[in-house]
């Protein structure tokens, strides 16, 4: 009894040792080896990727070759659903919940079951159990275990940054992010590196899930002084299980590094000093194109001037001349000019004399 326990609870139990178990010890014995035959076999670690392929192994030798048509073969899941059935070498549908209908293919060569299109709901325990249908019902002969855990890529980490960040103290405001990831990640952290020290930037990390898909998205944001006459490379670390991701490199040059900010007062006292030179130089120049003018009169100006000078000149005497000929029997000329002051005009008469 000591030997057959202890072949029992190994982790992948033989059926030709379950049969003869069955033929040489008791009834209270026989349960007692099924039992172990059924839950002591070791459980098996899988891994699939989400909306692929997994696989659900079931190791069974078949050192026998007994025929599949005298086999029943099924799995379920840890809610005691069931995947896939395959009743004496048939598929029968009719026993599979409508959650797994359609996405199983069964592999008799490797006495595998592949599930397609993964989700992460699909996580969790799976079982396989082998019957042999004989004269007096079904018989046992294999069972396993095996733990399926689902997994999602996350996206490359990226940095961005955000447009309120203050250049005028040097400090820049930066975000990184990464989606659709399962499972949770461990750690996200930003790594600034300059040319005499690299710092770890330890910041809360914000996560959100989908309800349908269950994936994450997470992300953190940093705000820091970025030191001066030094370059900068920045790296976001999105830390996982198995693995870490990082985001291609985010570089600050010392000497293209933007100036500060001016004071937007300055700038309105500059623009106001402006506007007043320009004001004054537009009425500077309408001044002087106004004098001008006043320096260069018209026609009838220069007409009036002269009236007003030939006034001042004659206006003290008058003055008639006489021009006498010396032989009498020439045509005396009289010329006299006359001004008055009073209505500002001048005559000029010619007289013709002939003498007697």
């Amino acid at each position: 009894m000591p030997f057959i326990l202890l072949t029992a609870i190994s982790a992948e139990p033989c059926p030709s040792l379950a049969l003869m178990t069955l033929g040489t010890m008791g009834l209270s014995n026989t349960l007692l080896v099924m039992a172990l035959l059924l839950y002591g076999a070791a459980s098996v670690k899988t891994q699939a990727y989400f909306n692929k392929t997994g696989e659900l192994p079931c190791h069974f030798i078949n050192s026998e070759n007994i025929s599949v048509d005298e086999l029943v073969v099924f799995w379920q899941d840890q809610d005691k659903l069931v995947l896939y059935e395959l009743f004496r070498g048939k598929e029968n549908p009719q026993n599979v919940h409508p959650k797994y209908k359609g996405r199983t293919t069964f592999d008799k060569d490797n006495w595998t079951l592949k599930l397609h299109n993964i989700q992460i709901k699909d996580k969790g325990s799976y079982q396989c159990f082998i019957h042999r249908k004989g004269p007096k019902g079904l018989v046992p002969l294999y069972h396993m275990s095996s733990d399926l855990s689902v997994l999602a890529n996350f996206s490359q980490p990226e940095i961005m940054v955000t447009s309120n960040r203050t250049e005028n103290s040097g400090i820049i405001n930066l975000t990184c992010s990464s989606v659709q990831g399962y499972p949770e990640p461990k750690e996200m952290y930003f790594k600034l590196k300059t040319e005499n020290s690299t710092t770890k930037y330890d910041t809360a990390m914000k996560k959100s899930q989908n309800n349908v898909t269950e994936l994450y998205n997470v992300s953190i944001s940093l705000s820091f002084s970025v030191p001066e006459a030094s370059n900068v490379s920045i790296t976001c670390v999105l830390k996982l299980e198995m693995m870490e991701l990082h985001s291609l490199p985010y570089n600050i040059d010392a000497h293209t590094k933007p100036p500060p900010a001016r004071d937007p007062i300055l700038w309105i006292a500059a623009l106001l000093v402006m506007l007043v030179i320009l004001c004054g130089m537009v009425l500077v120049f309408f001044l002087t194109l106004r004098k001008r003018k006043k320096k260069q009169p018209g026609p009838s100006h220069e007409c009036e001037t002269n009236k007003v000078g030939r006034k001042e000149s004659e206006q003290t005497k008058e003055r008639v001349q006489y021009h006498v000929p010396e032989r009498s029997d020439e045509a005396q000329c009289v010329n006299i000019s006359k001004t008055t002051s009073g209505d500002q005009t001048i005559e000029e008469t010619t007289l013709w004399l002939v003498a007697d």
